[in-house]
């Protein structure tokens, strides 16, 4: 009879195996038909460092650079990898990232059925991170491959937690700390990942109940976790205070910062069971009332000491709140990430953190119906009906990732005074061969911002491109006004006066546009061509040798091609010390 149970049991579980699977496969299959949207561009279109697939110059520049202003090296390589297997395939880049997602969820399952040997209960919170229409987002957009990659590395990292803690031992711990470096080197967000291990140690590992004292317990656990929050402590210091971080703690006001935190929480609450009028970017509000802000902190605070009070006799209600709040405290807004554009809060932060409130969901429901036949007739059945709906809907939000115009105009359908989202549908427009529109868009951001510097910057390019060079000049100057250091506006700025064969002129401001973007390499193209136009070959050509380092050979190779650049960076440098020297 117990054999007959045991067999039951093992097919109970490679069914939901399979079906977690297929389920995730069937709801983002379309990923496949998905465009590269947004950062994508930057990130891979325009990124020759990826588009020289799988090499050791690509190794070095994956693990010393900080492009868009994150140090994560692993998204780099797999990036490259995928160029390297599949060329320019979006869809192929997409369903990267699809698996990833898919075996995030069968690891999550395992982790859960391991540790609580409750079968339905985890799998309903695999589902639930499988299939929540906030992880859209994640999964369909390519630059967002740092959430798949560092989840996957988590959910890992936590698996072979646990079997550290069935039989520990030096070679497991050290499997641990080796699969939470990769964590590291794919997402900064997973710095919080140690004291998760805590919470688990806690319920359901009940490892503190092997130590007589509290305190004992918690120094025992500090101590085994020393190493990864080290770990940790040198992510965030590599992230946030070394050169080429985009991270911001004065892009706003700390007062208003502070009145967004508590905001955005709840609004990650209310989309977590109402995923409704989802968006890839939501504008920031300058004017939060007090009262809104207030009872925010009041709601928070109440459930926080709930689940407190609640601990001893339902850890799993504090365990799940805590995952929560400790996985979405470093991305609720207190630090923008992000050079220019302040985020009021983003779909892709739900991700991990969306993980405590289905452990509270699982365990936690069944408390509203405490006789188990009447949980197996109403919670299972509202169970099924919950993810099929979200199912539903995250089939059709992905479908909105089509491409850029898609992306957008959904964007500006389910949020208000959108200047970013104008800008960058005006952006997508003038790509696809739209140039009236896109200036249509771009107004409309300025209208609704007037101190948008990017957006004076994008029109005065497309007025550029249309010919009308005198208003093109106007915008670009109001760009550089408001933000004296954005360096596309100096480009464009430069490269207007190249086509009225101000030579002098484009170059000064292709100066400047290095100067504030040492990596830009538009900038050091353009400004050989103009030294072409000078006759001053040798700076023309170490120029484009620099832009050629950068992984943009398509100039020097024209140069090439025609005679004009045939010398080495190193000759190019010593030809012009000699003449500095005559000089």
């Amino acid at each position: 009879m117990l054999k007959k149970i045991d067999i039951k049991h093992k097919e109970q579980i490679l069914f939901i195996y399979i079906f977690l699977a297929a389920i995730t496969l069937a709801v983002y299959w379309q990923v496949n038909r998905l465009d590269f949207v947004f950062d994508d561009i930057a990130y891979v279109i325009e990124n020759g460092h990826i588009q020289s697939g799988m090499t050791m110059d690509g190794f070095t520049w994956a693990f010393g650079t900080k492009y868009f202003g994150l140090w994560n090296p692993l998204v780099w390589l797999s990036l490259m990898l995928d160029y390297q297997l599949y060329g320019m395939n979006a869809g192929a880049f997409h369903m990267t990232n699809l698996i990833l997602h898919i075996l995030s969820t069968l690891l999550l399952f395992w982790l859960f059925h391991r540790m609580t040997g409750a079968l339905w209960r985890s799998a309903f919170v695999a589902a639930f991170f499988a299939l929540h229409p906030l992880h859209v987002e994640s999964v369909a957009w390519v630059s967002e491959r740092k959430d798949v990659l560092s989840a996957f590395f988590w959910m890992l990292t936590l698996c072979l937690y646990v079997f550290y803690t069935e039989k520990q031992s030096i070679k497991r711990y050290l499997l641990v700390v080796f699969s939470f470096v990769l964590a590291l080197l794919s997402k900064p967000m997973v710095v919080t990942l140690p004291v998760i291990m805590i919470l688990l140690d806690y319920w359901p590992l009940k490892r503190f109940e092997n130590q007589n004292r509290l305190s004992d317990t918690i120094s025992w656990q500090l101590r085994e976790k020393l190493p990864l929050l080290a770990l940790s402590l040198l992510l965030v210091v590599i992230t946030f205070y070394t050169p080429g971080s985009n991270a911001s703690y004065d892009l706003l006001p700390l007062q208003e910062r502070l009145a967004n935190a508590p905001v955005a929480f709840m609004a990650y609450l209310g989309k977590t069971f109402w995923p409704h009028d989802l968006a890839v970017l939501y504008p920031f509000d300058a004017h939060i009332p007090v009262w809104q802000a207030s009872g925010a902190v009041l709601i928070i605070a109440a459930i926080s000491l709930v689940v407190i009070i609640a601990f001893r006799k339902l850890p799993y209600l504090c365990v799940g709140w805590g995952w929560f709040v400790i996985t979405i405290l470093p991305v609720i807004g207190m630090i923008q990430i992000s050079s220019s554009t302040p985020y009021a809060m983003a779909d892709r932060y739900h991700y991990l953190p969306s993980i405590g409130l289905s452990i509270m969901m699982a365990w936690g429901l069944p408390l509203l119906l405490p006789r188990k036949d009447i949980q197996k007739k109403i919670l299972f059945p509202a169970g099924v009906i919950f993810l099929v709906w979200m199912s539903i809907v995250s089939w059709k939000q992905c479908g909105y990732w089509k491409n850029s115009i898609d992306l957008w105009s959904h964007t500006l359908n389910v949020t208000k005074n959108n200047y970013v989202a104008h800008n960058n549908l005006g952006l997508a427009l003038f790509k696809a061969g739209h140039p009236d529109e896109a200036v249509y868009h771009y107004s409309k951001a300025i209208f609704i911002k007037p101190d948008y510097a990017t957006a004076y910057n994008n029109r005065g390019n497309v007025l550029s491109q249309r010919g009308q060079y005198a208003k093109a000049i106007e915008d670009l100057n109001e760009a550089i006004r408001l933000n004296p250091e954005l360096a596309e506006a100096y480009n464009n700025r430069g490269s207007v006066y190249y086509k009225l064969e101000d030579h002098q002129r484009a170059i000064d401001d292709f100066f400047k546009a290095i100067r504030f973007n040492p990596q830009f390499t538009f900038a050091y193209q353009n400004l050989g061509l103009s030294y072409f136009q000078k006759n001053e070959r040798d700076l023309a050509c170490l120029n484009l040798q620099t832009a050629c380092s950068m992984g943009a050979c398509q100039v020097l190779e024209w140069a090439k091609e025609r005679n004009a650049c045939f010398h080495s960076v190193e000759m190019i440098l010593n030809m012009i010390a000699n003449d500095n020297t005559r000089h």
